[in-house]
């Protein structure tokens, strides 16, 4: 039996070693090596340098399903010229990432429709890209899901699996009403992210709504608290991205006018006495 030549061995190699893109690319790599117009060492850059853009592309894949970012949405695909009152630099500055190091919060705010949700998937899809855990999730999936936690007394496990990502993006706050018991889970898991982990969160209603949206002052004193220190606070003035196409058919006062919304600071140097007292009082 005549013994293997040396590309079948490098075959054999590459099967071994589970380098299947490389092992796609083999035959023609060597076919422009004896063609003279690769060298040996350009050929070895090709085969290694398609394999690890195609661990790449599955590593941000995997991370993707993971973390519950279904829908591709990326910063290349934002329609900038749509929405003139959004900033991009102040975008393209946040997707240098440095507010998940510094654990910050950042807040994306206006009506339906505008990009809250599309800028915050973008976000984490840069995040993902630069190597760090991102969670996406709506807040009533959230709280369903913290409640269904207590309910089979697995709450502390469930919090910690959340704060296992380095970026939380929450979706969607506002959008329905919180009940008291739900706004006390969110507290609880909002607290033990403070100054730990970065999150974002979309939101349609402004700050000074909160207590409305869940059903307690106290606990909406005590989320801001937390939520806006160290916060970025981007505010999305427009009318909605979805029924550009049929403008003509809905009525001004349903077009996502934005309803203003106090303007907090990005950092604040301590905490209020009301805003400590309900946190103590929580």
């Amino acid at each position: 039996m005549n013994a293997p030549s040396v590309l079948e061995r490098v075959r054999q190699h590459l099967v071994q070693l589970k380098l299947v893109c490389s092992l796609e690319v083999l035959d023609d790599t060597m076919s422009r090596v004896e063609q003279g117009q690769l060298s040996v060492l350009e050929a070895i850059d090709v085969l290694l340098s398609d394999e690890c853009a195609n661990r790449e592309t599955r590593r941000i894949k995997a991370a993707r399903m993971s973390g519950r970012l279904t829908q591709i949405k990326t910063l290349e695909s934002f329609d900038f010229s749509f929405q003139p009152s959004l900033d991009r630099t102040r975008i393209l500055t946040l997707a240098q990432l440095g507010f998940i190091e510094r654990h910050q919060c950042v807040h994306l705010l206006g009506p339906p429709g505008v990009g809250k949700s599309h800028l915050a998937l973008a976000l984490g899809m840069e995040a993902i890209k630069a190597g760090k855990t991102v969670y996406y999730t709506s807040l009533t999936d959230l709280i369903a899901t913290l409640t269904k936690a207590e309910r089979e007394d697995n709450l502390v496990t469930r919090v910690r699996y959340f704060n296992r990502a380095a970026l939380l993006i929450v979706d969607e706050v506002g959008y329905l009403p919180i009940s008291s018991s739900g706004a006390n889970l969110f507290f609880q898991l909002v607290n033990s992210r403070y100054e730990k982990g970065a999150m974002i969160l979309t939101s349609n209603r402004g700050f000074k709504e909160w207590g409305e949206v869940f059903g307690d002052n106290v606990i909406a004193a005590a989320l801001l608290d937390r939520l806006l220190h160290h916060a970025v606070v981007i505010e999305i003035e427009g009318n909605s991205y979805r029924l550009r196409e049929h403008a003509d058919l809905v009525p001004d006062s349903l077009k996502g006018i934005h309803r203003q919304t106090e303007k907090p600071a990005v950092k604040r140097r301590g905490r209020s006495k009301k805003a400590t007292a309900a946190a103590k009082g929580s």
